[in-house]
């Protein structure tokens, strides 16, 4: 057994008991739209129940879940758990064919769709399920199964047979949980190296997430307290970080329901005010390179800074500054999901910023590695998580970088459906392949170099980890986001340039390419001979990313330069 608290054990517990807890408190907010207190989560948990048990649905039974974030979302997400089904989360950024793929591989029985999500559906495609479910007010939008039909007609009568008088906290009891290797949810991985595979996920290693939230944030974030959920629910990291825990330690969740751009984030964390805030990198590098960094590069502010008597103050200042565009009161920012940009990370720890870097995967639940504000090392992604143990395959892991490799009670039980894929990324020992490289000094202080399916090899031989070049490259001027790719013996970038920031500068076509051109001769007296860049590319749109903000690289490679 793993080593966790046994009242934490019983995670379906958990949710009853927290319910009963905080039955009157605000539990789940669309940002800008409706509430429900967590009694009203409790009441549409009980109404999904009788709606899943009349429509013949069995513990142990898959049921998928497609949608934006919502409350909505995150109820039938909990009933599904509460019920003894299976989950199985799936991104709502995937395109059509995926989901239905998804939905046909997972053998899922019921369907819930958001809004944007089903009219971009075919049920056709989806020959085995039973039923869909319409996640704003749970009406069935599509059925292949009278009993689903008529359970949802007959719902509210079905409910005031079962609770003729109200329906209170102390009927909040779920079926016992399974045995904690028994399966909780299927997660679909995002794909930046390949397609998606489904990650079983145990109970065992939902419990461990969330108890390791509870041991190093729990003291810090306080019941009733409000957060942001920014990142999908569907991913493992806004699932177990900006819900799960957070659900469970009795606070305030607010979703952003639309696409988090810079100034929808900014004014939702001027009005929310969260106590702990969870992010990928790039949403955190936008708001400070809009409205940090251009106050910093004036003449005036570069030369103060300089000043040993001043330097301090205006420090401060800037942090205080910064601290008030996140809402002024968390805890700290805890970034993961992808590099973080090495001229930003350098900017918060010069003025003392309260954040912090961790590392993980779906396949982990999602947590590895991770490091409290105060004691985190620049650069690092932190150290190994409770419970979890974290090498590097290398003769001289502290030098030479390695494959990195976990275990422990978050690792998944493996892929769903494809023995091939979990003999391939779990070994007889129990440890987790991650497919990315690292480093790690001699306090556990893992380094992050690169994805072992990007290491590019150089003409003698030499290990090229294109992540490195690029986090350069993304500090010159105007570059917005960048790839490194090999052709031949020859590398070569792929940027897409921040034209806005170019126009307002009145650089034309031609020259935003002479810019380019000198950042490309910039850069290549920055890095190894091996490393230096033979040309580049310009791209007018974004690159492609999974909703966790990584780009898919694999769709790149073989660009024609």
């Amino acid at each position: 057994m793993v080593d966790i608290p046994t009242e934490y054990q019983d995670f379906i517990g958990l949710i009853s008991k927290c319910l009963r807890e905080n039955w009157d408190a605000d539990a789940l907010t669309d940002y800008q739209g409706v509430t429900l207190q967590y009694k009203d989560v409790a009441r549409k948990i009980e109404k999904l129940h009788i709606l899943f048990d009349n429509a013949g649905v069995k513990p142990g039974d898959r049921i998928a879940l497609c949608g934006r974030n919502s409350a909505h979302w995150a109820a039938a997400f909990m009933a599904t758990l509460t019920y003894g089904a299976v989950a199985v989360p799936i991104l709502h950024e995937f395109k059509a064919k995926q989901v239905h793929d998804i939905v046909n591989h997972s053998e899922a029985r019921l369907l819930f769709v958001g809004d944007v999500v089903w009219p971009e559906l075919t049920p056709e495609e989806m020959p085995q399920i039973e039923g869909v479910i319409y996640i704003p007010d749970y009406s069935v939008v599509f059925s292949r199964s009278e009993l689903l039909t008529d359970a949802r007609e007959r719902l509210n009568e079905l409910f005031g047979r079962k609770y003729p008088k109200f329906f209170r906290k102390e009927h909040v009891t779920y079926r016992p949980q399974p045995d904690g290797e028994a399966l909780a949810l299927i997660n679909y991985t995002s794909g930046t190296t390949s397609n998606s595979k489904g990650v079983m996920l145990p109970y065992r290693a939902i419990w461990s997430n969330y108890w390791f939230a509870e041991e190093v944030l729990g003291t810090k974030v306080q019941r009733g307290d409000s957060v942001i959920s920014m990142l999908p629910l569907a991913h493992m990291y806004g699932m177990a970080f900006e819900f799960i825990f957070e659900f469970l330690h009795g606070c305030h969740v607010y979703y952003l329901t639309r696409i988090p751009s810079p100034k929808i984030v900014l004014k939702a964390f001027c009005d929310i005010k969260p106590s702990i805030i969870i992010s990928v990198p790039l949403i955190i590098e936008k708001i400070i390179k809009k409205n940090v960094l251009p106050k910093l590069q004036t003449p005036g502010m570069k030369m103060l800074l300089k000043l040993p008597v001043i330097n301090t103050r205006i420090r401060d200042k800037v942090c205080a500054h910064l601290r008030e565009a996140f809402g002024g009161r968390f805890y700290e920012i805890i970034v993961g999901g992808a590099a973080f940009n090495s001229e930003v990370e350098t900017l918060l720890k010069k003025i003392g910023f309260n954040y912090t870097v961790g590392y993980g995967a779906t396949e982990c639940a999602p947590i590895i590695t991770y490091e409290d504000w105060h004691s985190f090392r620049q650069g690092s992604c932190g150290k190994a998580a409770p419970r979890m143990e974290v090498k590097v395959n290398s003769s001289d892991p502290a030098r030479v970088p390695g494959e990195i490799l976990a275990r422990g009670a978050n690792v998944m039980i493996g892929y769903f459906k494809n023995q091939e894929a979990t003999a391939a990324a779990l070994d007889a020992d129990g440890w987790y392949h991650t497919g990315d490289l690292g480093v790690m000094d001699a306090e556990g202080n893992l380094f992050i170099r690169g994805r072992s399916k990007n290491m590019l090899l150089g003409a003698s031989g030499q290990n090229i980890y294109p992540e490195e070049i690029e986090d350069k490259l993304n500090t010159l001027p105007y570059v917005n986001e960048s790839i490194v790719i090999q052709k031949g013996e020859k590398l070569y970038a792929l940027i897409h340039p921040d034209y806005d920031e170019a126009a307002a500068a009145g650089l034309d076509e031609n020259g935003l390419r002479a810019q380019m051109e000198q950042n490309r001769k910039d850069l290549n007296e920055m890095v190894a001979a091996y490393e230096r860049l033979s040309g580049f590319k310009l791209f007018k749109e974004e690159f492609e990313k999974t909703p966790k903000r990584s780009i898919k690289r694999f769709l790149y490679e073989n660009v024609e330069i």
